[in-house]
């Protein structure tokens, strides 16, 4: 989960400095539940100065389970000296014998953002300021059909209460879908291979997950588009506990896409280094890897790099405008035993628009 800003579906963490924590509360039940409580003074590139609470909740539904892995829920508030706020809450449900997993995501914002136009060429000086306000939910439920493989059905709502902009501007000169007030309802299926030996932190194993998912008036959803993503990563242990982890991502769309549906470039999680939206489009591909390395005690070090466009279509994916990211960052381990960490990068991104910025947030980016 990221902590700092309200892209499209997730909360993203990007900052140009920080002074976090300034105190931790940590309640423990030693079997079965571990309870953090963080209170936030950051400054971010979206949010400048921003005050909040963020919290993060593990559980196992039975200690004597060690096949299951731990679930987890977190939750933010945030209020920002630009006056956006935003609350959030998900996280992933690990039922006994993972035989059912269910992932859930709730939030509201009120976000000041910016627009450089569409697609894999919008030139710096387009950037053009827009608030957003906005209810998203996202339901995922996997029932398990063999060992490591799973199939799901995903629930999908957006609820895009206004957009202030500029009359006249990109949004109007692009004829943007979704430059004013709608909702979206969409629904699907999606087919997971997941071998990662912990879901917070792997160092050993994969995961490979299929979605596609339609969005049609018959659910309710003012526009009528078909999305689909494939997630692959991998997690390999090397020296001394070292960590690669490699992965590749592609959201693909068909049809009347809206404005907060569209494939968003940058983040937290993503190209860290590019502001969350700095290009949109209809598809996307990344590619990008970390290097993690243990320092000493709950410390550690990670090295990343990844690169990857956006474009109208799947031709438009190639190296034309390429755009590539790195950078650095330190882990320090909230809870050894779950391998929760505060995650702490500073990204740099190069390519049609150079930008940086500094992230913090529970979790690793992938």
């Amino acid at each position: 989960m990221s902590l700092l800003s309200a892209p499209t579906s997730t909360v993203c963490a990007q900052s140009d400095s920080l002074n976090l924590p300034i105190q931790s509360l940590v309640t423990k039940d030693p079997k079965t539940r571990h309870t953090l409580i963080l209170p936030l003074v950051a400054r971010s590139i979206e949010t400048d100065w921003s005050i909040g609470v963020a919290s993060s909740f593990t559980f196992r539904f039975n200690q004597l389970d060690t096949l299951t892995r731990t679930s987890n829920t977190q939750a933010l508030v945030l209020y920002s000296l630009r006056r956006q706020f935003i609350a959030a809450l998900n996280g992933t449900t690990y039922f006994p014998g993972e035989r059912y997993i269910l992932n859930h995501q709730f939030s509201y914002s009120y976000f000041p953002d910016k627009f450089w136009g569409l697609g894999k060429v919008a030139p710096d000086l387009n950037e053009e300021a827009y608030t957003f306000r906005q209810y998203y939910v996202y339901l995922h439920g996997q029932r398990k059909l063999k060992e490591r493989f799973f199939g799901g059905l995903l629930y999908e709502y957006q609820r895009l209460l206004d957009v202030d902009r500029v009359a006249g501007g990109l949004f109007d000169q692009q004829h943007v879908t979704g430059r004013d007030p709608y909702h979206i309802s969409g629904a699907g299926l999606s087919l997971t291979y997941d071998s990662r030996n912990n879901a917070f932190s792997p160092d050993q194993g994969a995961l490979m997950q299929v979605f596609v998912s339609h969005f049609t008036p018959w659910l309710g959803s003012d526009f009528r588009y078909t999305a689909y993503a494939i997630d692959l990563r991998r997690f390999m242990r090397l020296y001394r506990n070292q960590v690669l982890a490699v992965q590749a991502y592609g959201q693909f769309n068909n049809g009347a896409v809206p404005l907060r549906s569209l494939a968003s470039f940058g983040g937290s999680n993503s190209m860290r280094g590019y502001y969350d939206g700095r290009f949109r489009s209809k598809n996307q591909l990344v590619l990008q890897a970390e290097y993690r390395v243990p320092i000493i005690g709950r410390v550690g070090a990670v090295g990343f790099f990844g690169l990857g466009n956006v474009g109208d279509h799947l031709r438009d994916l190639n190296f034309q405008a390429l755009k590539y990211a790195y950078g650095g960052g330190l882990r320090v381990a909230l809870n050894r035993k779950e391998r929760l960490n505060l995650r702490v990068d500073y990204g740099w991104g190069f390519g049609e628009s150079t930008s940086h910025g500094l992230y913090f947030q529970l979790g690793e980016a992938f």
